[in-house]
């Protein structure tokens, strides 16, 4: 089961890899994960087990489009002991809220925005990540809202979904400063908007972001999207992707800060940490972005894992980079809240 389990396997990757040590209390740091280990066997199979999927067989074009995602129809997630699930319904869509059953912490909580290239909607992952977010915050509850997606809906959709959600957050006394937002992929990306829209409307900050791999430049005019072209195990090699092939934007220009954050300003935004793999083709978003945001004075923590795919933190804690990486969300979300 995820729980107590989990929490074990937190603390020892903490031992095990020095985050305790990497993470200054002003967030200021950018760091590459290869200066810490060289890239692990486990690591290095699990990168080329992905390749062999999505290159050599004949799945592996509907794994890249989102096609295979989308049209995934899984059981209903079974929730774990010590947790409890609460489904809420929106105007729009639902949400679920997980919580601890015993000692909650709640001197936050964390808005979860899934990834999925704005096409996919919430998957059972997801609600693991709930989990693994629950553990290395030491009980947080994790709100996962189950967004509007492509094609069906086109932006602004989404971004409204996280403002509702983070709107009724408000709405239920959490103060601003007292909510984490965190998001992967296109939630990265999201995530980065969402506080874009929170600033520009005057309304209360979060107290930091989490971002894993985000997808902040829907153009894809990022430099790694050509040096990291064969070498991404799960986009590369191939134009009919979902990272080109993007409807979300629809008639709206993709360069819209509210789509694609990098060409917004992130000026006032709280503390980030983002993470990210060195093969991916989205590499150069979340440097660039991070690049961006040092500049215009914001705190932010980038980490570049040597070898990792995108968002390799849905390996859980099964590859030793997946712990080093939750661990570290862990240790982040410790500092913002001292």
């Amino acid at each position: 089961m995820i729980g107590h389990w989990i929490a074990r396997r937190i603390d020892a990757s903490k031992e095990a890899s020095g985050v305790e040590n990497t993470i200054d209390t002003d967030i200021s740091e950018a760091k590459s994960q290869k200066d810490e280990s060289s890239v692990s066997v486990q690591g290095r199979v699990v990168s080329e087990l992905m390749s062999h999927l999505t290159n050599d067989l004949a799945i592996g074009k509907k794994i890249k489009s989102g096609e295979l995602r989308k049209r995934m129809v899984e059981p209903a997630w079974k929730v774990p002991d010590c947790f409890t699930m609460t489904h809420i319904d929106m105007e729009n869509f639902s949400m679920k809220l997980l919580a601890s059953k015993e000692n909650p912490n709640m001197e936050k909580i964390i808005l979860q925005l899934h990834g999925g290239g704005y096409m996919g909607a919430v998957r059972n992952a997801y609600y693991v990540f709930a989990g693994l977010y629950n553990e290395v915050s030491h009980g947080m509850s994790v709100l996962t809202p189950d967004y509007r997606v492509a094609p069906e809906y086109l932006f602004p959709a989404a971004l409204e979904d996280a403002v509702a959600s983070y709107q009724w957050l408000l709405d239920r006394g959490w103060f601003g400063n007292q909510i984490i937002v965190a998001g992967d992929s296109a939630g990265g990306g999201l995530a980065m908007a969402l506080v874009m829209y929170l600033r520009d409307h005057g309304m209360p900050l979060p107290a930091g972001v989490v971002a894993m791999s985000p997808w902040t430049d829907v153009t894809a005019s990022g430099e790694s999207y050509e040096t990291n072209y064969e070498k991404d195990p799960l986009f590369g090699n191939t134009k009919e992707s979902l990272i080109y092939l993007c409807e979300y934007p629809g008639d709206h220009d993709p360069m819209d800060p509210y789509i694609s954050p990098l060409f917004g300003d992130f000026r006032g935004f709280p503390p980030m940490l983002i993470q990210v793999g060195s093969t991916e083709m989205l590499l150069s978003d979340s440097v660039d972005a991070a690049a961006k945001a040092r500049q215009q004075g914001i705190k932010v923590r980038l980490s570049i894992y040597e070898g990792m795919f995108h968002v390799f933190q849905m390996a859980y804690l099964n590859l030793p980079e997946s712990k080093r990486a939750w661990a570290e969300v862990g240790k982040f979300i410790e500092v913002i809240s001292e």
